[in-house]
């Protein structure tokens, strides 16, 4: 690893044949709210999770980013029945409200044996019962059990349970990222993936993007009028001989990882987690470079140096 050049400027530093950008993920303040999904078996509980998941990817056009967040034993879930925790972020709870709404009544009311409940214990409370239970169209019933109020509404296949409220934090952080960079385009989608699993293992986080990888990255605003964002050109590589490009000739793709979380802690322990698996095995990959998408540090307040998350 190297870090000052004899003449004092900054050199690259690399590790196991992999350069790490001296630069940052620059990360914005969010509201998150979850659920818990269960079903008859753990098979059920999945799909019903990933149905509500789906078009999560990003607020720019989905509503709200949503994701996996792990799946929950029998033994820590309310009815003793397997689960998976979905997790969703937006810009503020009043967005995260119809998001909820309709994703519990589109995707998890309809799913056979499901039942859902609330998924993050915080003081500040959403109506996650709110619209969805009139679909018992007044056979419907309420069912207090300590300080927590659930909802039975009959369906087809017996009833459907769903908790009155879920908690939902003002904290939380959404855009931690890394930029992987290579030269081996089967290798770089395997060393993604094997970040995005070592990821998946850290509680509190999502990677919402299709399979937790993005290769569409953006930057803000475009020339064309309407549009929020638009191509992350610098990073592109049929761009490469144009103004402004930062790959080098051997780059062939570059795959980014999207990382939201309940916490900054959570979204530090991801970057951690995915970065040391890319420096791990990804030269043999090829792997050339990781880098990290932020927009100067002037929009959003959480920065995560690279440099700072090394193993």
């Amino acid at each position: 690893m190297s870090d000052i050049k004899a003449n004092g400027e900054k050199s690259p530093t690399i590790v196991n044949d992999i350069q790490i950008d001296d630069t940052f993920a620059e990360a914005f303040g969010m509201s998150a709210t979850g659920v818990i999904i269960t079903a008859d078996t753990p098979k059920w509980a999945m799909i019903a999770a990933k149905t509500m998941s789906g078009f999560g990817t990003s607020v720019i056009g989905c509503g709200a980013e949503c994701g996996i967040d792990d799946e929950v034993p029998a033994s820590d879930t309310p009815d003793g029945r397997p689960g998976v925790r979905v997790l969703l972020f937006g810009f503020s709870p009043d967005a995260l409200l119809p998001q909820l709404k309709n994703r519990v009544g589109q995707c998890v009311l309809t799913s056979p044996g499901s039942a859902c409940y609330n998924g993050v214990e915080a003081d500040e409370r959403l109506k996650l019962s709110t619209g969805i239970r009139f679909f018992g169209d007044g056979f419907q019933t309420a069912k207090k059990v300590g300080d927590r109020r659930f909802w039975r509404v009959p369906v087809m296949d017996g009833e459907f349970v769903c908790e009155d409220t879920t908690g939902v934090v003002t904290d939380a952080v959404g855009g931690g990222n890394l930029l992987i960079i290579g030269r081996e385009r089967a290798g770089l989608l395997e060393t993604t993936e094997a970040a995005v699993d070592a990821i998946a293992k850290v509680p509190d986080v999502i990677a919402p993007f299709p399979g937790g990888i993005v290769r569409s990255g953006s930057k803000v605003g475009a020339k064309y009028a309407g549009m929020m964002a638009s191509t992350n050109n610098a990073f592109c590589p049929t761009l490469k001989a144009f103004p402004g490009s930062e790959l080098s000739d051997d780059t062939i793709a570059v795959l980014e990882i999207v990382i939201d979380g309940l916490t900054s802690k959570a979204v530090s322990a991801a970057m951690k987690a995915g970065l040391k698996t890319v420096l791990g095995s990804g030269a043999q990959r090829g792997v050339t470079r990781v880098s990290a998408g932020n927009y100067g540090g002037k929009l959003g307040q959480h920065h995560y140096h690279l440099k700072e998350h090394l193993p």
